[in-house]
């Protein structure tokens, strides 16, 4: 039985005195940190964007909570570890949470769950390829000025599934169903948007499709800013490229290993083993260079770099084609092609530390709706990180760590006459990181 009034068992003595405890505390929060989400939201306007992109079918004279009300409930709940419309039963009389929607704490309680389950079947297609075009927009309002270069990195990330929803496919490489969606992040961790896509290797003209209605949007806010795009290798296909170079956009992508391309490097590979081999002890053996070569299905040679690194486990070698001029091979395959690895983290932090990979409803429509909303809250942690001093550790910080430490604070919620008062715990080790964050997001770019 559970019931607020009935203390928990089990409990032992301390200091020979007994412990009652019992979910009897009235207006407590276990989330006070969400405050300073909120003024990242407000600042960004995430829920706000979302929610002109849905046409509302309700009667609005019976409308009780917004579409951007419960869109922003959502991405709360989200960027909170609360990722289940189920938690909502519970967190809608949670005065943070209702304070975060502008509401008092004594004021009605915030959006149910069926509203929000509901709210995930709302948005068509139209809508959808809406919020991927307000996404995008999000993504240049959050710099200060024009950029002179960007850099897009492409992935995807296989996303299993247990049910019987639309689009899914079964992936002999994962031995499961699921999807593989299609993200895109920047060079510093900006999240610009997520496409839902069966769960196999993308051709070259889905990529080509996709690149077309993403670089026209950001070209519409910016006509003059150099693109680079990064991808591995199986984003690497005639089509893209030739696209890449009609359109004038770098890239840098890898190539598979083929025999043609091995006996460019066959003598570079034959060096690094002997110099290893003859002081194994200096460590791994790293020799790069650089020709011009193509696949069959190329309509023109391009410039490859082959990185040939030799060491215990044998010879390693790894090759990339790029349209870029200058630069030495060593250059750009360490400094600018290595540093697509960083995607992996911020996949990890959308799809691990926000749960990225719930899509459990049946229809697509609503799963694409679903990356939107988590896509939306990796924009609220990724904005209350990007406050952080530039060369302190907390700029690195994971956000399942951000949410531990800066969100996950207990608060006693004291409303008054004209104010409310939050008692916030003594011993909390993190306050005055706190203080820096919030002192520094009125000047978040919006």
């Amino acid at each position: 039985m559970n019931h607020s009034t009935l203390p928990l068992p089990g409990l032992s003595p301390v200091g020979g005195k007994t412990v009652v405890a019992r979910f009897d505390g009235g207006l407590l929060s276990s989330d006070a940190g969400l405050l300073a989400l909120r003024e990242v939201e407000k600042r960004l306007g995430v829920a706000e964007r979302l929610a002109a992109c849905i046409d509302d079918p309700r009667s609005q004279d019976q409308v009780v909570h917004r579409l951007a009300d419960l869109i922003r409930f959502r991405l709360l709940m989200i960027a909170a570890g609360y990722e289940d419309c189920n938690d909502a039963t519970s967190l809608r009389a949670d005065p943070i949470f209702k304070m975060a929607q502008d509401v008092l704490p004594s004021d009605r309680h915030l959006a149910s769950q069926p509203t929000l389950s509901r709210l995930e079947n709302v948005p068509d297609a139209r809508s959808l390829l809406r919020m991927g075009r307000a996404m995008i927009d999000l993504y240049c309002a959050s710099f200060r000025q024009v950029p002179k270069q960007i850099v897009l990195d492409l992935d995807d990330t296989f996303d299993a599934v247990h049910g019987g929803q639309q689009l899914r496919l079964f992936n002999a490489h994962y031995d499961e169903y699921g999807f593989q969606p299609m993200v895109v992040f920047d060079g510093e961790g900006r999240f610009i948007t997520a496409v839902l896509r069966p769960a196999k290797r993308p051709k070259g003209t889905e990529i080509r499709a996709h690149l077309r209605r993403l670089i026209r949007a950001i070209r519409t806010h910016w006509p003059t800013t150099r693109i680079l795009i990064r991808a591995d290798s199986h984003y690497c296909g005639p089509l893209v490229i030739d696209w890449c170079r009609a359109n004038g956009i770098d890239f840098i992508l890898g190539v598979a290993s083929t025999s043609t391309l091995r006996r460019h490097v066959a003598g570079l590979e034959a060096s690094a083993k002997a110099r290893f081999a003859a002081a194994p002890t200096k460590g791994k053996v790293r020799r790069f260079t650089e020709f011009f070569d193509g696949a069959e299905s190329w309509s023109r040679v391009e410039r490859i770099i082959a990185r040939v690194e030799a060491g215990e486990q044998g010879s390693d070698t790894r090759f990339i084609v790029t349209n870029l001029a200058g630069g030495k091979a060593r250059t750009l395959y360490e400094r600018i092609s290595c540093r697509r690895g960083t995607a992996e983290n911020h996949i990890k932090a959308w799809k691990t530390h926000l749960a990225a990979d719930r899509t459990s409803c049946p229809r697509a429509t609503a799963n694409q709706f679903r990356l939107f909303l988590h896509a939306g809250a990796y924009w609220l942690m990724w904005g209350l990180r990007a406050r952080m001093p530039k060369r302190s550790l907390w700029r690195l910080a994971q956000f399942d760590t951000l949410r531990l430490r800066l969100i996950k604070i207990a608060a006693r919620v004291v409303e008054l006459k004209t104010q409310i008062r939050l008692h916030l715990p003594s011993a909390c080790p993190d306050q005055t990181v706190l203080r820096l964050v919030l002192g520094r997001l009125p000047r978040l770019v919006t």
